[in-house]
């Protein structure tokens, strides 16, 4: 994924809401207790962890018992560290104090608190990409030393995997014909990183390359639902026992959830989507257009899909008067450049949304040469019966600034396959016709008619109508 790759807008809970989940998660909530419990007496060594002594006594604030429960104890005091929540304040001596963020878990805005957990999620993901200490353990030399070489280990490499699977669990999130909500099986999250877009079948060497992923994957998800990022089931640890024994009870190999299933938090999308935007990256969410013209929302939203389109479109009409915000789309949707057939689409969209209240607009671009199309397609919806008939060249015109907004919207896809061999059998003589259209987007319209229909006649036709309205338009 580049910082350039459109990415699709997403769907965000209030602040208000997720400053609260980001209180309740398990990690930040452990920091700030042992930020609290921390006093003189507390000391740290010289990377700013609790000493060894020190870890029972913080497990026990922590109210952990068990084997690991130092681990957290320890995971949950750098966690508090990073985040700000505690201040080293004399390093030789190993003295700590209250740290200014601590404060702003009780006393900041929303945003505050957000800003605070998106430091804690990023020692987190930190964390994530770095062995487990089994690995560690074996790379470690006679001299207690940890030998990095044995490791097969690229920190630079892991935490763009990490990261480039994050990303992708982002795009099936936002993307309207994704599995939103739903958790995601992590094979196949595993196999959206490792198998290329071009196999059909992947090799033997492939498909272990993705078994050896889930498994890193298993281990970093772990890791990260502290945090309040994703919410993980993992994967059942009868798939990891070893094959000779007898299972301790019947399982069904079918059952994919078994193979571990993960989610984005809405908490999640929003550290994602800051993280992507301090990348560089442009990562839209709905809301972003309602303070914008009329012109940015029908531009900016353009690429949106008809779901995430409408729901940008209702925000920003929430604070319009209906008649004065259908004068506005209408006037934005003018022009003749590359992107207007879109923008006229998008605003036909919109005005569906404004209801009958928009009709006076309408009716005042009966008459306008890019719009009276629109105008008669919409009053017509409307149920209006004294509509003025189009004539022919209109008819024409505004079926070429149609399949233009389409293939914009759309590309090369089946409905609208399905369309032009509608089109073509509903009208014999069409492309004889159509050529002469006065429409900037005659050409490319008639050329992806030709590369789209199915019959080699009429495709035919249709690039030889291409040819001619290019020769007409000078091209």
């Amino acid at each position: 994924m580049s910082d350039s790759s459109p990415l699709p807008p997403v769907r965000l809970h209030p602040e208000a809401e997720l400053a609260r989940d980001a209180l309740s998660t398990p990690l930040l909530s452990r920091a700030a207790l042992l930020a609290r419990w921390a006093g003189p007496g507390t000391r740290v060594d010289a990377g700013g962890g609790l000493v060894e002594e020190q870890l029972a006594p913080a497990a026990e604030a922590l109210g952990l018992t068990g084997d690991d429960a130092a681990a957290y104890a320890s995971e949950a005091w750098r966690v508090a560290v990073d985040a700000g929540l505690v201040e080293v304040v004399d390093e030789e001596a190993g003295t700590v104090t209250a740290g200014e963020d601590l404060a702003l878990l009780t006393g900041g805005s929303p945003h505050d608190i957000l800003a605070v957990w998106l430091g804690a999620l990023e020692t987190v993901l930190a964390d994530a990409a770095v062995p487990d200490l089994d690995e560690l353990m074996e790379a470690m030399d006679e001299g207690g030393e940890v030998d990095f070489s044995r490791l097969d280990w690229n920190p630079e490499a892991e935490a763009e995997f990490l990261d480039g699977v994050l990303g992708n669990l982002y795009l099936l999130t936002a993307s309207e014909d994704g599995p939103g909500d739903a958790p995601v099986p992590l094979p196949a999250l595993a196999a959206s990183m490792i198998i290329p877009g071009d196999m059909d079948e992947p090799t033997n060497d492939v498909l272990e390359q993705v078994s050896d992923a889930m498994m890193r994957l298993d281990d970093q998800f772990r890791l990260l639902e502290p945090i309040g990022i994703v919410a993980y089931r993992p994967v059942d640890e009868d798939l990891m026992a070893d094959p000779e024994e007898e299972p301790a009870a019947p399982v069904d190999d079918t059952d994919v959830s078994r193979y571990g299933m993960v989610r984005l938090t809405p908490l999640g999308v929003y550290g994602l989507r800051a993280r992507l935007l301090e990348a560089g990256f442009h990562a839209p969410a709905v809301g972003d257009l309602a303070d914008k013209g009329a012109d940015v929302l029908l531009d900016g939203s353009a690429g949106y899909g008809s779901r995430a389109a409408a729901a940008e479109t209702e925000q920003w009409l929430v604070r319009r008067e209906p008649l004065d915000a259908a004068r506005e789309l209408l006037a934005a949707a003018r022009g003749s450049d590359p992107g207007a057939p879109l923008r006229r689409l998008r605003c036909q969209q919109a005005l569906s949304l404004v209801g009958g209240q928009a009709e006076p607009a309408v009716r005042e671009v009966l008459e306008d040469a890019e719009l009276g199309g629109l105008a008669r397609v919409w009053l017509s919806e409307l149920g209006a019966t004294d509509v003025p008939a189009p004539s022919e060249n209109l008819v024409f015109w505004l079926t070429i600034d149609t399949l233009a907004a389409q293939l914009a919207a759309e590309g090369n896809s089946e409905e609208l396959q399905a369309l032009v061999e509608g089109l073509a059998q509903q009208h014999g003589g069409f492309f004889s016709a159509a050529w002469r259209v006065d429409h900037p987007a005659t050409p490319d319209v008639l050329e992806a008619m030709g590369r789209l229909h199915p019959d080699k006649r009429i495709a035919k036709e249709a690039r030889k109508a291409a040819f001619k309205a290019r020769s007409q338009q000078g091209g």
